[in-house]
């Protein structure tokens, strides 16, 4: 079967004096039958690309499906009287949400499970559906969410009373994803962000339950590089309304026992400065970069949170990255990143000590806790070679109590496998760190097949986690390595700022140098070479073929922002305007001229490109979907090789790919056999 070519379609248009022409514009038009009859095609053109590899992709889909476990319960949180948890089922696509009444943890085995949300049932008829921000009202009598089922970023918020079953008639659309739901003291009031129509989260209501219609619009932020953030401070004893672009921020706080009352402004944005609020007894904890371009910890009374009553919490240290704080009554857990990795101190009794891990990398977080009054915490740990493990942490002690690590089905023995730290030097002299996992042995016999990822956008650190998909890889002999690029924050805040805005194609250089040294220091070759990246790491993948297309053999590019200018020049498309502190803005010549030399559509060039493998969704909002779309068939009309390019268009889903737990497993596993068959591992 012959791949689909797309009709040109000359459109130009002039700025800072540059004429632009993009022949393929008219595929933005999603509702164009003409571009969803290409779209099909391209679907059934990629569908017989891969018939050939049908049985690899059977056989690491089961694989896959082996390793994982299909029935898990996860470790219960406490929160008040109720141990909260999720779990999945063997055979159900979606999690089932529960709690059990229990005054400790020995007293849950006996404890009988009550479903206070089951998502399969939720779901059915829809081929699309995800749920988000579970919120208890504070009495754990009703449950507040948010469910979509198209892939937008546009939720419907919904209320359940956990007494009898039912749903109420409280139902409003238009609610962000993320940091958007939250109850006041009492129950009784719900505050919620709704979208504007590029979807951005720019309003904040107040809903009495069981006023339907009568909801009251409390704040709006008319900057559009400004959105908002809607949280609850641990204790729950405030509300905090963050308005923040991706350098500058301001917080509104209002008691959560005074639903009705006004919300103070903490402290005016300052163009560069950002802060973020907590509550910690009778003080403001404020996690600020003013003066502290790692960010540094301060307090003030919650009486009194004038500037100059803030005081230093903690010593500021330019060589620790603080990036979130965690109140309990009797102490505070501080995350951070430390030596490239992520950290955790506490400070308790006045004192401030650092959780010591034995591996060289890892990746170690503050997990799921809900009970602001608890004396222990739990924590998440993880390695390229350790699976998720939750401890609980005590607070006073430091002493860490295993409760559970993930159990790999059909066996698993870290000790077969290694994972290194190793180093690459960038274009400017930076050394860029890389961490690698194998299986051992793999690399005894010279140059091994190798899989490079990354991502480095949005001060977004790639974590060395444990992935149990990858031991499929790991297992025909695969190298996985990790290159931890600026644009990231692994190395601290200037490693983010230094992937960034006029800086960004450090980004890209970062990747090339890392396939270089890989290369170079006999680990593979660019015949055994794929890469893959997805989102803002598409981007990066859609620069690095431009930029050395002949290091990499095949390479794997999941929604992929790859038409950087048309995007930004277009305010109209969901969170352009809050990424000119990002990208840039290119109505300013020096944004465009710098966009445009990295800008993996416009540098489309007549020369060879590596297989590719480009996958994405319909309704995705924060990658427009004729971004790849237009890309492969620039691609498609200009390259110079008979190397296979294919493109998947998932017609019902978003950004995030399928919402069933394997239906993504699926399309994994055909990624997977693409870079595996290009890479001569077809068994």
């Amino acid at each position: 079967m012959q791949p689909p070519i797309a009709r040109r379609e000359p459109h130009t248009h002039q700025l800072h004096g540059d004429a632009r022409t993009d022949e393929y514009h008219w595929l933005r038009r999603r509702d164009n039958p003409e571009v969803i009859a290409y779209l099909e095609a391209e679907n059934r053109y990629r569908d017989s690309v891969l018939q050939p590899l049908s049985p690899l992709v059977e056989r690491i889909y089961e694989e896959m499906l082996a390793r994982i476990q299909e029935d898990k319960v996860d470790v219960p949180a406490q929160d008040g009287p109720y141990f909260y948890y999720s779990r999945t089922v063997k055979g159900l696509q979606y999690r089932i949400h529960a709690r059990k009444l229990a005054q400790t943890r020995m007293e849950l085995d006996l404890a009988p499970e009550e479903v206070i949300l089951d998502l399969n049932g939720l779901a059915e008829g829809s081929g699309f559906f995800n749920v988000t921000l579970l919120r208890l009202s504070p009495d754990h009598n009703r449950l507040a969410y948010l469910e979509n089922r198209d892939g937008t970023d546009r939720y419907t918020l919904r209320v359940k009373d956990l007494r009898t079953g039912e749903f109420l008639p409280d139902e409003i659309p238009d609610v962000f994803l993320v940091g958007s739901l939250e109850w006041d003291a009492s129950g009784t009031h719900l505050f919620y962000v709704t979208v504007d129509d590029t979807q951005r989260p720019y309003r904040l209501w107040r809903h009495r339950l069981g006023d339907l219609g009568g909801d009251v619009l409390l704040a709006e932020e008319h900057d559009v590089t400004f959105s908002f953030t809607l949280g609850k401070s641990r204790s729950g004893r405030h509300l905090f309304l963050n308005s923040e672009s991706k350098t500058t921020s301001e917080v509104r706080v209002l008691a959560a026992d005074a639903p009705t009352g006004e919300w103070s402004l903490f402290r005016p944005r300052v163009e560069g400065i950002e802060y973020y609020l907590e509550d910690w007894g009778d003080d403001f904890l404020i996690l600020t970069n003013e003066d502290a371009e790692n960010f540094r910890l301060m307090a003030c009374p919650v009486t009194d949170p004038r500037h100059e009553a803030w005081r230093s919490l903690i010593p500021y240290d330019p060589a620790i990255y603080l990036q979130g704080i965690h109140p309990f009554a009797g102490a505070l857990i501080v995350a951070g990143r430390q030596d490239g990795l992520s950290q955790l101190w506490v400070l308790s009794a006045g004192e401030l000590r650092r959780l010591s891990w034995s591996e060289p990398v890892y990746s170690v977080d503050v997990w799921r806790n809900r009970e602001y009054g608890a004396k222990s915490a739990l924590i998440a740990y993880e390695s390229r070679v350790t699976p998720e493990t939750i401890y609980e942490l005590d607070l006073l002690s430091l002493k860490l109590t295993l409760l559970r690590q993930d159990e790999i089905p059909g066996g698993y023995d870290p000790a077969q496998y290694r994972q290194e730290r190793i180093w690459a030097n960038a274009e400017d002299g930076t050394r860029v760190p890389m961490s690698a996992v194998y299986r051992a042995g793999a690399r005894d016999g010279g140059p091994a097949p190798l899989l490079l990822h990354g991502y480095g956008s949005y001060g977004m650190s790639t974590e060395p986690g444990f992935n149990p998909m990858l031991l499929t890889l790991l297992d025909r002999g695969v190298v996985v390595v990790a290159a931890h690029v600026r644009g990231g924050s692994e190395m601290g805040r200037h490693w983010y700022e230094d992937g960034k805005l006029l800086r960004k194609r450090n980004t890209f250089t970062d990747f090339v140098a890392c396939a270089k040294e890989l290369v170079q220091y006999g680990w593979t070759t660019p015949e055994l070479l794929a890469a893959s990246g997805r989102s803002a790491g598409g981007l990066l993948m859609g620069a690095i073929v431009n930029l050395a297309p002949e290091l990499f053999k095949v390479v794997s590019a999941g929604v992929p922002f790859v038409d950087v200018v048309t995007t930004m020049l277009d305010a109209s498309i969901p969170l352009t305007t809050l990424e000119w502190d990002e990208w840039g803005n290119p109505a300013a010549p020096e944004y465009y001229g710098y966009m445009k030399s990295y800008s993996p559509y416009d540098n489309v060039e007549a020369k060879a490109y590596p297989h590719l493998y480009v996958f994405t969704g319909l309704n995705d909002p924060r990658v427009a979907f004729w971004e790849p779309v237009k890309w492969v068939a620039r691609l498609r009309a200009t390259k110079t090789d008979a190397h296979q390019l294919v493109l998947k268009t998932l017609m019902g889903a978003g950004h995030g790919g399928s919402s069933g737990r394997y239906a993504r497993l699926r399309e994994f596993a055909e990624e997977y056999a693409f870079l595996l068959h290009h890479i001569g591992i077809d068994a």
